[in-house]
């Protein structure tokens, strides 16, 4: 393998892959890069890199004098390339897998690995793939993706669900940890095929596509899935992964039929609001309680052993009054992954889970279950 890329585009590649690469032991191959230089009309390095359940390739522009394959360890490559100067970098392996890295008068060798050692990434070939906008999976992947599971022994809630509505035929995504849950529904115009009953993406994977929407120049995604793997392609990257096998439970039981009681409040208000009183509740719970009363809403926390606080917010309600308590950080995660201007709250009574809907947004819906006063 021997080639030529710019150092900008080899450390974009490299820096995509990062958090993909396997850090623990258990094959310490998988913390290496694989780079595979491709000939042709326009020259082709391919990075990839995969930790057994998300692959992820990415094509950058090269002029490849050699066509070839080596491994290299992904972190250390990384932190060569990025304190190269700006010019073009050379990269050549020898027949003992060691790459040589050039750059101006800087110089690096550094001892790989055969490509043939490497595992096959997880590969996915769907039917039929649909297209959508960048902009709309990111904010779907933002209102729910805070609500999913970090428990591991609750592996089919440690991902997002991805069905489609049968009645509306829009893309429904949601998340729920047990104590909140969050979904957004978006109509894409189209059906997705492969999707089934549903699938669920794991976390792992979901934060990698988050990258690849969030990348400025990111428009459209393409995304598919086959089996029990899902497939995403954007500008010459591939993400590949694995979906989490099980059955995502039903979460339509936790959404409340009705809520009695509703008031509108500016989010940043409230938000701002709850990150005050927190400050003097219970370490462990994170409870704050909701008094709700004409035109006021009144939150307030104690701890025994720092004391107590209040706060006071103007409200649109006049309903009767209601105290409810809540673990003030779903509180908090649900308003920024929202991220609207004003928020309804619907409450029903003390042990019934509340809801939280932008007011410009009928098709997100976040619950928060309440805490015992």
């Amino acid at each position: 393998m021997k080639l030529t890329i710019p150092k900008n585009e080899l450390q974009r590649g490299l820096a995509r892959i990062q958090s993909i690469v396997e850090k623990r032991n258990t094959m310490p191959i998988l913390a290496n890069v694989l780079l595979d230089a491709r000939e042709g009309k326009e020259g082709v390095l391919e990075l990839a890199a995969t930790d057994l359940e998300v692959g992820i390739r990415s094509e950058q522009p090269a002029a490849v004098a050699k066509a070839g394959s080596v491994t290299a360890s992904a972190k250390k490559l990384f932190e060569i390339v990025r304190e190269l100067p700006e010019e073009q970098v050379s990269l050549e392996a020898s027949n003992d897998a060691y790459v040589s890295i050039r750059c101006a008068r800087a110089e690096f060798t550094l001892a790989g690995n055969a490509a043939a050692e490497y595992p096959t990434l997880p590969t996915a070939s769907p039917g039929k793939t649909m297209v959508v906008q960048a902009v709309v999976l990111r904010q779907m992947i933002e209102r729910t993706m805070y609500a999913a599971s970090s428990d591991e022994t609750r592996y089919n809630l440690n991902g997002v669900f991805l069905e489609q509505l049968a009645d509306s035929g829009m893309l429904r995504m949601v998340a729920t940890d047990g104590h909140r849950l969050g979904y957004v529904d978006r109509d894409l115009g189209t059906q997705i095929e492969g999707l089934g009953a549903g699938v669920i993406i794991p976390r792992k994977g979901l934060s990698e596509l988050k990258k690849l929407v969030d990348d400025e120049e990111a428009d459209e995604i393409e995304i598919g899935f086959e089996n029990n793997h899902g497939l995403v392609k954007c500008k010459g990257v591939t993400l590949v992964m694995r979906l989490i096998e099980g059955e995502f439970p039903n979460y339509q039981q936790v959404i409340p039929k009705q809520t009695q009681h509703q008031l509108v409040v500016a989010t940043d208000v409230l938000s701002h609001a709850l990150r005050r009183v927190v400050l003097l509740s219970s370490e462990r719970s994170r409870a704050v309680k909701f008094e709700l009363g004409a035109r006021l809403l009144r939150l307030s926390s104690n701890n025994p052993d720092l004391g107590e606080a209040h706060e006071e917010i103007d409200v649109d309600y006049d309903g009767e009054k209601l105290e409810i308590a809540f673990n003030a950080r779903y509180v908090m995660d649900c308003l920024g992954a929202i991220d609207t201007k004003e928020v309804r709250l619907g409450f029903q009574d003390q042990l019934s889970p509340a809801q939280v809907v932008p007011t410009d947004d009928e098709h997100t819906l976040a619950v928060v279950m309440p805490m015992r006063l």
